[in-house]
């Protein structure tokens, strides 16, 4: 069974890079086609997908996003990160990863505010 933990700050505050880390045990993120997202949801709000990094490290986002948005990994740990630049408090939300297998990490909420 694959388990997912999400870590980073619970509080970034506006105009701040939001930063946040997934540490995967159990598959090794680099498994061939395997694919590891980031997906949140805001309060009183529905779930949004962010971006994916897949096998190969390539990756893809979320348009709505407007290009704020990083996935990177770090294969040596079998972790992948997710960075959001230029925050502000609509990026306020519970941030999940996950494996497109259905398999996802417990969230971590992330308040954007001064």
């Amino acid at each position: 069974q694959v388990r997912l933990q999400e870590s980073g700050p619970g509080l970034v505050t506006p105009s701040q890079t939001l930063s946040l880390t997934c540490t995967v045990a159990g598959e090794s993120i680099s498994t061939p086609y395997s694919n590891w997202m980031w997906i949140r949801q805001p309060p009183r709000k529905g779930l949004e997908w962010i971006g994916v990094i897949h096998d190969t490290g390539s990756t893809s986002y979320n348009p709505s996003l407007n290009g704020r948005t990083s996935i990177s990994r770090d294969t040596s740990k079998n972790q992948f990160t997710l960075q959001l630049i230029t925050v502000t408090p609509e990026d306020t939300a519970q941030y999940y990863c996950a494996r497109d297998n259905g398999d996802w990490g417990k969230g971590t909420l992330v308040t954007v505010s001064s």
